[in-house]
């Protein structure tokens, strides 16, 4: 890391190597922003970024947007951004990803650091606006990265390999739970479909007899095996059933009488002269029928 405008060689730490080993220091300061920035060290760099970025910062507060304060938590693993009064971790820059860090003698509350972005690959510069503690937090951050070198040599690398392992493991974790949390909103999904569809079929539906089909003059087609149960009905009500006559009653007529035949009478049936007239009325049918 590189150092600009107030590291003095002369300057003893502020800080001791245990508050900042086991521990961190914290600070107060407002957050004017990050944006990205060409390469990942420079004073010319970091001075545009900060004239970007108060830049744009006039203009949110001429809107009425005020600058947004956040409290930074220094330790030989990186610098935090957090939401002061909720803890909320805004932004972790690591260590080892920090790769220039400097405070502004032409304004001594702005300070800054450039830190490359584990996920875009991207340097993006920080801004920082301190009315009392831009060049202590400056050269607290310059401490952390004394100490955690000093601890890379000790270690061989082989801390540095781990911590890269860990944030790596980290961010597999969380989205693994991100994955999580998604199958489980289309797990309830799929049960709340199907508990609407249950309630949607009416298993009464399928029992519900059907009424037989009609032809296009709405009558029931004809049944050989049952006639009765195709008769048309009247009002409702079902006709009688048809009377079975014996060969007997098949000889009468509508009012119970056998048929009449003059012809086949036989004698003593009438009284003698009408006896008589039809005995004449037959013989003049027979001679008649002859001489045809």
């Amino acid at each position: 890391m590189n150092r600009a405008f107030s590291r003095k060689r002369d300057k003893s730490w502020m800080h001791t190597p245990e508050t900042l080993s086991k521990h961190f220091i914290a600070y107060n300061a407002k957050f004017l922003g990050r944006t990205e920035v060409e390469q990942p060290k420079g004073t010319e760099i970091v001075r545009d970024a900060v004239r970007k970025l108060k830049f744009s910062r006039h203009i949110k507060k001429s809107e009425g947007q005020k600058t947004p304060k956040v409290e930074l938590q220094i330790s030989i693993y990186g610098v935090k951004i957090l939401e002061p009064k909720t803890k909320e971790i805004v932004h972790n820059c690591q260590l080892h990803r920090i790769s220039f860090c400097a405070d502004d003698k032409t304004d001594k509350r702005i300070f800054t650091f450039i830190c490359k972005d584990s996920e875009s690959n991207k340097h993006l510069c920080y801004v920082f606006d301190s009315e009392k503690c831009a060049e202590e937090i400056t050269l607290t951050i310059g401490q952390a990265f004394d100490l955690a070198y000093r601890k890379f040599l000790e270690s061989g690398g082989k801390d540095v390999e781990t911590r890269k392992q860990l944030a790596g493991l980290q961010r597999r974790i969380q989205e693994l739970e991100t994955e999580n949390t998604e199958l489980k909103c289309k797990v309830q999904d799929l049960e709340n479909r199907l508990l609407m569809t249950d309630v949607s079929y009416s298993p009464t539906d399928s029992a519900t007899p059907q009424s037989p089909s009609t032809d296009i003059f709405d009558m029931i087609p004809f049944s050989s095996i049952s006639p009765e149960s195709t008769t048309p009905t009247r009002n409702g009500t079902p006709p009688p059933p048809t009377p079975i006559r014996s060969d007997d009653e098949t000889k009468k007529d509508l009012f119970g009488a056998e048929p009449f035949d003059p012809f086949c009478c036989a004698a003593g049936d009438f009284p003698p002269d009408i006896q008589s007239r039809l005995d004449e009325m037959q013989r003049q049918r027979w001679r008649g029928s002859k001489w045809d």
